[in-house]
């Protein structure tokens, strides 16, 4: 996988690309390089092509209550909220 340049790190920290904004819809078969969570949210469950399954490891632990604020940086590929909002940023560009 190459490296990305310094443009396109700095797209990426300003929301480069589209987004999609979610609430409970399941949102499947999807390329997002990061979920931003504007308001506390619950994640039903999520799916993460660069999640490890390492002993110790499991994509299962972000099932949990998300504080506002808090963004996660996966290759996630698949995400159900039970409550809360998500902004959803891809990485591929349209």
């Amino acid at each position: 996988m190459p490296i990305d340049n310094d443009n396109q790190l700095l797209r990426e920290t300003l929301g480069k690309n589209r987004c999609d904004v979610i609430a409970t819809t399941a949102m499947t078969s999807k390329n997002y390089y990061a979920v931003h969570f504007p308001v506390e949210s619950v994640i039903a469950s999520i799916a993460a092509g660069n999640a490890t399954t390492a002993p110790g490891s499991a994509i299962a632990n972000l099932q949990t209550t998300i504080p506002a604020g808090v963004t996660i940086f996966l290759n996630v590929t698949a995400i159900t909220l039970t409550s809360g909002v998500a902004l959803c940023y891809y990485e591929d560009i349209i």
